[in-house]
Order: C-alpha cells, then structure tokens, then sequence
C-alpha cells in the first residue's frame, strides 16, 4: 500500500502578512489537498482562503489538535495518509514543528514511514537571526525562560555567558503579556557591553527589528506589551 504525503504548510505570522508568506508552489499544493490537522482550525480556514483556496471549504477535512486535544490517540489523525492521501499539516502561526506542538505528529509520520515534505514560509526565529547581526553559525532557540524572577535571572546571565563563551547566538521568546518583565529582566541582569537584538511583530506593518547593547537600550525602552517578540542575545 502507497501512503500518502504530509505536508508542512506555513502561516502567516500577522495579520495581513499572506503576500509576504507564500510561493506559487504553497498555493498549487494546497489546492491538491482536501484534509489538514490543524492547531487552530480558525486560523487554518482564513490563511488556506487568502493562499487562494479554490477547493470549496465546506469540502475540507480538519483535524484539531488545539491543547484541548493533544491528551488523545494521535493516530485518529493518521487515517487519510495511511489511505494514500496527502495532507497538509499547519501550525496556528509561522512553520508546524519549530516551538509547535506539530513536532508529534511529523514524529509519528516517520515513525509509519510516511514521507514528510517541508514548503516555505515564515519562522520568527529564523528571520530574526537573519536580522539580528549576529551568529548565524551557532545558534540556540530555548523557548520560554523560568516564570519566577530568580531562577529567571539565572537563566539570562547563563544564557550571556554561553553567548560569549562559545560565540553563540541565544535566542527565546516569552508569553506577550510578559514581555515588559522579561525585557526589564534582561537590561537589569547582563553586562552594558552585551549586545540584544529585539525582533517584534515580524512581517506585520509595523514590525520592528533592532540590535543595540544593553547599555543604549537603557536609554530607550520599548514597550513590548502583547506583542510577539523574539529576544536574541550575544556578547562577542
């Protein structure tokens, strides 16, 4: 028996960002395709209609694998593919399986030898590393830092001394609404001469990328409440 193909199809990561977000190909594999799991079956529909959806949406089949059900049995997903069809796998915003919880099911489609393709499209951390200015040799995504303001602090002068130590970019990320804490936590904690980069609202109208040291981002502080921002750090 042919399985069929998982593709991983990237969304926008702002709103009205869609023309900077994907190919022809992304639109030619999308109208091909009439099943998706998806993170938020919302987001799915609006980004497959402004890609140029042409198959009617009432036609789609869409998996939710939302928090409310990732607890269940993976393989319920896995019915089409292991059929022969494709499907396209989408993440709620930029590429399904970098910090997603879509890395589960590109595991399990291995793990069936079901063959996984990869299209191109936006991921904030990658366009912030190519912004930044700073190593994108050696480079280190950690997700989310500790919530307590200690063990916080702890992280980020670990995270400044791997930067300089091994020439390393450091590069997290924080829920928005704490992103004002995490900033404050930031200047407080690292050495004036270390560099920061903030990478914020990327492809959005008013996205802002900047690299400064600590010390020139004392003098000025941007508010960076509910907004989607990635942190690089590095001190060379």
């Amino acid at each position: 028996m042919t399985f069929g193909t998982l593709y991983l199809i990237p969304v926008p990561l702002a709103e009205n960002a869609s023309a900077k977000s994907f190919t022809p190909y992304l639109t030619e594999t999308i109208n091909q395709i009439n099943e998706y799991i998806v993170e938020n079956s919302k987001t799915a529909r609006r980004f497959l209609k402004e890609a140029g959806l042409k198959i009617p949406q009432s036609e789609l089949i869409i998996h939710d694998y939302g928090k409310h059900n990732r607890e269940g049995n993976l393989n319920e997903f896995f019915g089409g593919l292991l059929a022969g069809k494709d499907v396209g796998l989408m993440s709620e915003a930029g590429c399904p399986g970098i910090a997603d919880p879509g890395a589960e099911i590109v595991a399990l489609a291995h793990q069936k030898g079901i063959k996984v393709v990869p299209l191109v499209g936006p991921s904030s951390i990658l366009l912030a590393l190519m912004a930044s200015g700073f190593n994108g040799q050696s480079f280190t995504f950690h997700g989310y830092l500790p919530i307590d303001k200690v063990q916080r602090s702890q992280k980020i002068k670990e995270l400044e001394n791997l930067a300089e130590k091994n020439n390393q970019t450091q590069l997290f990320i924080e829920t928005p609404f704490r992103n004002n804490p995490m900033l404050e936590e930031i200047l407080k904690t690292c050495n004036p001469q270390s560099r920061l980069c903030i990478a914020c609202n990327l492809t959005a109208n008013d996205e802002m990328v900047q690299t400064k040291t600590i010390a020139a981002w004392k003098k000025q502080v941007p508010d960076l409440h509910k907004k989607p921002v990635i942190f690089l750090l590095f001190k060379k």
